[in-house]
């Protein structure tokens, strides 16, 4: 599993901004653009980077804290 495969990702829609969203909340704020498919692979790749960044300075990641679905009790 590579280290990106912990950061929950998805892309959803904005109608303020008329355009998709792509979000990694626990290591980026978000990029955004007109097709999903697209946003979704360069967000793919923005996490890779900032990934590559946090090693690269030694220093470590953040925990993943974002879920796509909490437990129901």
């Amino acid at each position: 599993m590579k280290k990106s495969d912990q950061y929950h990702k998805w892309i959803e829609w904005s109608d303020e901004d008329e355009a998709y969203i792509g979000k990694c909340p626990d290591l980026i704020t978000g990029i955004h653009g007109d097709d999903p498919a697209k946003v979704y692979a360069d967000l793919c790749e923005v996490v890779d980077d900032v990934i590559a960044h946090f090693e690269a300075e030694g220093r470590i990641l953040p925990e993943p804290k974002v879920r796509p679905m909490q437990e129901v009790r």
